[in-house]
């Protein structure tokens, strides 16, 4: 592989490893600690505040309606001003477990819009979001005033758990009359993650380590990538079924297929290893052993062209 290619990923990844959001480019960095007890720290934690926690459940009773981040209330108090009563959020949260660095985390998430949408997001898309991030002593480190597009491979490993299992929107986007931009029936919720599926022991400024974080979301579109525009979406060169397209290297030249303009190695570009030209070269497999023309060496290559 071509040095120029093996630099850009370099800098591609550093970039955008560590993003939550575009500004966040201060890191604090201490010795880490055991990932597995931490874990642990992390999730008795979560379990106390969501057991001690409640949010305004009877507000989102209206399944027709388009609610904002901004509507969901989170509260120790178990009622309202006015004395009406509040969910505890542990009895609505959805508990899921996910493995990350050989750790298994559990984190949760609370949908308020599981219903009819759009199609739920790959884990190396683009989505389109909105979000307010705050830490469990409800100080805010993050939010957005407008929808924002963010790429799923550079956000926190948390964000893809959780946005995977998520519906965008079922129509949109509208075009209103200040020129902002409005969606239909998007997907609505609170995700709580613990540190281990966040920053841990590296936060941007602002997060203190080995925090767990809260994030009220909005998730409206998602666009299938990419990366390295060879023609094979990036979410299918995840060749290992792992999740985490940075360790699938067909070749072994350290180029991870998602970065990779020729994933065999062969000499011919994967995107001219798509013989029948109908945009997918993962269905081609011409001296069909089983393994598709761009993942394998010694394919039949008439025909193609290395341009």
């Amino acid at each position: 592989m071509n040095s120029k290619y093996i630099t850009v990923l370099i800098v591609f990844l550093i970039a955008t490893f560590w993003a939550c959001t575009p500004d966040e480019t201060e890191i604090t960095i201490v010795p880490a600690r055991d990932r597995g007890e931490q874990q642990i720290i992390d999730n008795d934690s979560l379990i106390e505040y969501l057991q001690t926690h409640y949010y305004n459940k009877s507000f989102f009773s209206d399944t027709s309606a388009n609610y904002s981040k901004d509507d969901i209330i989170i509260s120790e108090e178990s009622t309202d001003g006015e004395g009406n009563p509040y969910e505890l959020l542990f009895n609505d949260v959805i508990m899921y477990s996910s493995s990350f660095l050989s750790q298994d985390y559990d984190y949760y998430v609370l949908d308020l819009n599981p219903g009819t949408g759009g199609p739920q997001p790959n884990f190396t898309d683009n989505v389109s979001i909105s979000y307010t991030g705050f830490l469990q002593d409800d100080d805010i480190f993050d939010s957005t005033v407008n929808p924002t597009t963010l790429d799923l491979i550079g956000v926190i490993p948390g964000w893809r758990d959780v946005l995977q299992d998520v519906k965008t929107a079922e129509s949109g986007p509208f075009e209103n009359a200040d020129g902002t931009f409005s969606y239909d029936n998007y997907g609505l919720g609170v995700m709580f993650l613990p540190s281990g599926l966040a920053y841990f022991n590296t936060p941007p400024f602002g997060i203190p380590v080995y925090s767990n974080l809260i994030f009220k979301f909005e998730l409206y579109a998602s666009e299938v990538n990419d990366h390295d525009n060879d023609g094979v979406f990036s979410h299918l060169e995840d060749i290992n079924g792992n999740e985490n397209i940075t360790d699938d290297d067909s070749d072994g030249d350290l180029v991870p297929n998602f970065f990779d303009v020729d994933d065999d190695g062969d000499g011919v570009l994967t995107r001219n290893e798509d013989i029948d030209n109908d945009g997918d070269p993962t269905n081609d497999d011409s001296d069909m052993d089983g393994i598709p023309n761009y993942l394998d060496v010694d394919s039949t290559e008439s025909n193609q062209t290395d341009s």
